[in-house]
């Protein structure tokens, strides 16, 4: 018998998105050529510009941004500063964040860029240089602005880029008031919102909640009980797989059992502590001289030890037709940007593991990311005009009931009835609310559907859905 490895071709990763999408399409009943045009990439700007480095030298760097669909504006995706970044790369997130927003219902079209670039390798004054450089490049060509292009972090990009961002489209546009809301992803004191550092990973955790809030789906994959106690491999420790892991951790007693980094995996099935390890990570750049737990040199062999779930959450392609088949998990969460191939899933599905889709999963950034450009735009934090108003309402209900019970609230439950809703907390009830409905849609397919029977399917149809909709109703 031929291996699965050598009988199919490795697809690339927009192959692979655009064959999932392919998958769903099938179960939906659409006009000839409907899917074509949702499948097509609208437009992709190639750029390549000269900056001038430390050592007077100048240096050629060449970045993409790409426009999957404008059915809903602006568009949004986030830039990511890679050197295995490529334009096959960017067309495949842009089309990811196409679904993504309308699986969560946020109201952009996809988009998303790159640049070809290892960040470790310049200084502080060379990066703001080279992202200044970028920017200006992407807002001449109309692909950055308030009202048509959005940009947010990803990989190698944080809100430092983002402030420099923001600040050469206000330099290049003075009169446009609404400058801040042309990218999200900002330090709070600069527009930003508190709580997005934290969104993505924030969002894996709300996921992972409410499908355990579903005893049909829990008993589908062989589960039983709740959430807490069960164990956890974490790939990548990064912002997404760090949050989600702490707060896995520290919040509802998952034990992560296993971190994998670029230099090896750390085991432990009495649990590892996230922070700790984090820490070291932070001095030592890896886990390769962590003291606690058993050091694996080749971590990614570890995404086939034995676990409850798995949640990848660093690159692409990490699950393949060559280590499929040995996953042991029992749910996978995708909370990086297609980590399990085409292939891969269909061997997945075969042996009746679960995966919770990227497209869904990691939707959390983009959601606080939704918050913050409303926030930007309509020129006010949220909680300012509630949050005193809330606090006076409670002190009085907490006034009822002492004076009804003659007895005083103890001091615990006092401090959640008073305190007032504040903008971490807004942005955290709206996130939970958000990942919370969008799970009950696609749970709700595979319920009614005999037809369909994986999450993936049914998250594409519900995003396919909406697109199809609006497409047809403005007459496209």
């Amino acid at each position: 018998m031929v291996a699965p490895s050598k009988k199919k071709r490795q697809l690339s990763f927009l192959q692979s998105v655009n064959r999932m999408v392919d998958d769903s399409l099938k179960k939906l009943k659409i006009k000839r050529g409907l899917g074509e045009q949702i499948k097509a990439t609208n437009s992709v700007l190639k750029v390549q510009f000269s900056v001038k480095m430390d050592s007077g030298n100048y240096r050629l760097f060449t970045g993409w941004r790409s426009v999957h669909s404008d059915h809903r504006l602006p568009v949004k995706g986030g830039i990511r500063y890679s050197i295995h970044t490529n334009q096959d790369e960017v067309e495949a997130l842009a089309a990811l964040m196409t679904y993504k927003c309308a699986i969560v219902n946020v109201p952009y079209g996809g988009s998303k860029g790159g640049l070809v670039i290892n960040p470790r390798e310049h200084s502080e004054d060379e990066m703001e240089r080279i992202t200044r450089r970028f920017a200006r490049a992407l807002i001449s060509k109309g692909y950055l602005s308030p009202s048509e292009n959005v940009p947010a972090p990803d990989m190698g990009t944080g809100e430092r880029e983002m402030a420099w961002i923001a600040d050469t489209y206000r330099i290049m546009h003075p009169e446009d008031i609404n400058h801040f809301a042309c990218v999200t992803g900002k330090p709070v004191t600069n527009g930003g919102i508190r709580g997005r550092v934290e969104a993505t990973g924030r969002g894996v955790q709300y996921v992972i909640r409410e499908f355990f809030r579903h005893a049909y789906d829990v008993k589908r994959v062989g589960f039983e009980g709740g959430l807490a106690g069960k164990r956890i491999i974490v790939q990548g420790l990064g912002n997404v797989g760090y949050h989600a892991a702490k707060f896995l951790q520290e919040e509802d007693d998952a034990k992560i059992i296993g971190i994998i980094e670029w230099d090896g995996a750390i085991i432990d099935e009495n649990g590892i502590d996230v922070e700790d390890l984090r820490k070291h990570i932070g001095e030592f750049r890896g886990v390769k001289e962590y003291p606690k737990g058993t050091y694996v040199e080749d971590g990614r062999s570890c995404l086939t030890n034995d676990c409850d779930i798995l949640i990848p959450a660093a690159l692409e392609g990490q699950i393949t037709i060559d280590n499929a088949k040995d996953i042991q998990a029992k749910l996978i969460v995708e909370a990086a940007n297609g980590p399990v191939t085409y292939h891969a899933d269909e061997i997945l599905r075969q042996k009746g593991v679960a995966i919770l889709p990227d497209a869904f999963v990691n939707a959390g950034g983009v959601t606080v990311s939704y918050f913050e450009w409303v926030k930007n735009l309509s020129h006010i934090r949220f909680g300012r005009m509630q949050q005193r108003l809330d606090e006076y309402r409670g002190d009085r209900i907490v006034q009822a009931l002492e004076e009804m019970t003659g007895k005083a609230v103890p001091p615990h439950l006092k401090v959640d009835i008073v305190k007032g809703a504040d903008e971490l907390s807004l942005v955290r009830s709206g996130l939970d609310d958000t990942m919370r409905l969008a799970y009950q849609e696609i749970s709700e397919v595979i319920r009614q559907r005999d037809d369909v029977h994986d999450y993936r399917t049914a998250a594409y149809m519900v995003a396919l859905q909406k697109i199809i909709t609006t497409y047809i109703e403005m007459g496209f």
